[in-house]
């Protein structure tokens, strides 16, 4: 008899711990998973890395420029006058005599003039007169060109470049380019002259 109770108390609690069992969902998501990296003693989800690739632009090493020796395509006009010319024209008897540049006319208040010592670069100087007129007296020939702004006067300008010196070698040479208000270049000449002597450029302002 008591078998028999035991076995009945049995059934009854199998009946109700099944009967008390909740059926879980399943999911219908069949997408990716994200997959665990492990850092140390703890586990988080993250993205993974790429190694860092080398940078070679910070080992390659620049190269240095000397603008001051090497032809770089950065010298200055004077520095390419001096690698071009090691000295002047030989200084001829012919250079004493006063050269004319030519005349030029222009409906212009002004002319420009540019001039520089196009041969060897040797402190050529020269005086500077218009119509009489000293506007300089000791002007420096250099390598690259200095510009001389000359007002005009109605008529004739005349414009007079003398020789002060002939410089370390050769006769004081220049290369002379004359500008008009416009822009325009109406003159383009050289001198070759001796101590003393003068080049000279007409303007007519119409």
């Amino acid at each position: 008899m008591k078998n028999i109770s035991l076995t009945l108390l049995f059934l009854i609690l199998a009946t109700t711990w099944s009967q008390a069992q909740v059926e879980i969902p399943r999911t219908t998501n069949t997408g990716g998973t994200l997959k665990s990296t492990s850092t140390g003693s703890n586990n988080i989800f993250m993205p993974r890395i790429e190694e860092e690739t080398e940078n070679i632009f910070m080992k390659k090493e620049q190269p240095k420029v000397n603008m001051r020796i090497e032809d770089n395509g950065l010298l200055s006009e004077g520095d390419r006058v001096a690698k071009e010319w090691k000295k002047d024209k030989e200084a001829k008897a012919e250079y004493r005599k006063d050269q004319y540049l030519g005349d030029v006319k222009t409906e212009g208040k002004f002319v420009e003039l540019y001039c520089r010592d196009h041969q060897f670069v040797d402190g050529d100087r020269v005086k500077i007169t218009v119509n009489g007129e000293v506007i300089y007296k000791n002007f420096l020939l250099t390598g690259g060109y200095k510009p001389i702004l000359v007002t005009l006067q109605s008529g004739f300008n005349t414009i007079e470049f003398e020789a002060l010196n002939q410089g370390t070698s050769g006769p004081n040479t220049a290369q002379l380019k004359v500008f008009g208000e416009d822009g325009k270049q109406l003159v383009g000449q050289e001198w070759n002259l001796l101590t003393g002597a003068k080049a000279s450029l007409m303007v007519i302002k119409q």
